[in-house]
């Protein structure tokens, strides 16, 4: 069986990262001029890369930070299953580990394996890792697409990290990101290895 390359991006930057204000599955926003920027940096980076297929969550923000690949002809499919973590009635709000004793206490109990703590009316870890499972099935199912590209969000490639690589989801802070970094995995059919980590090499330009 070939070696499938998988490309996992986060998305580029949208106002409300920059504001430190909680997006989640439920604020569906758009990228902001820098954003916009790093889509592009990324394309002149990776568009001569034969990409056989394109996946997004449904939120705007990764199909923007994709969108020249997509307007370029390559396959695109939206999967809600990549979409971000809900955060519940946190969404659209600014809060800290600092700030919000509760944020805190759901992201100790996180890191100390307790993958079904949850904000109010938000998504636990294990919730996410449940809706992601039929998409790793569905990129396992496609030998034949030997590099794809993925774009999600930051707590959910968190947990498909770790979901592929073998990893409790306690482990998923491990994984650190940024708007529009690339982590790269090969998969050999039995075991996925990483390759690159938190590679922001292609917005060295103008970062």
């Amino acid at each position: 069986m070939p070696v499938q390359q998988l490309y996992l991006l986060r998305h580029g930057q949208t106002d409300f990262n920059v504001q430190g204000i909680v997006q989640g599955s439920g604020i569906d926003s758009d990228l902001n001029a820098r954003g916009r920027e790093q889509a592009a940096q990324f394309w002149a980076a990776y568009k001569d890369t034969p990409f056989a297929r394109v996946y997004t969550s449904k939120l705007k923000r990764t199909h923007q930070s994709v969108q020249r690949f997509i307007k370029a002809g390559l396959p695109h499919e939206a999967h809600g299953g990549l979409n971000e973590i809900s955060w519940g009635d946190r969404e659209g709000t600014r809060i800290t580990p600092q700030e919000d004793a509760e944020y805190a206490r759901v992201l100790e109990a996180w890191k100390a394996g307790d993958d079904h703590a949850r904000l109010p009316g938000g998504e636990s870890p294990a919730e996410v890792a449940a809706r992601q499972r039929p998409f790793i099935e569905l990129l396992q199912s496609r030998p034949a697409d030997e590099i794809v590209l993925v774009c999600l969000h930051g707590r959910a490639l968190r947990v498909l990290l770790c979901q592929l690589l073998g990893y409790p989801l306690s482990c998923m802070d491990g994984f650190e990101h940024q708007n529009l970094c690339l982590y790269k995995l090969h998969y050999t059919g039995a075991h996925y290895t990483i390759r690159n980590f938190l590679d922001v090499s292609h917005l060295a330009a103008s970062s």
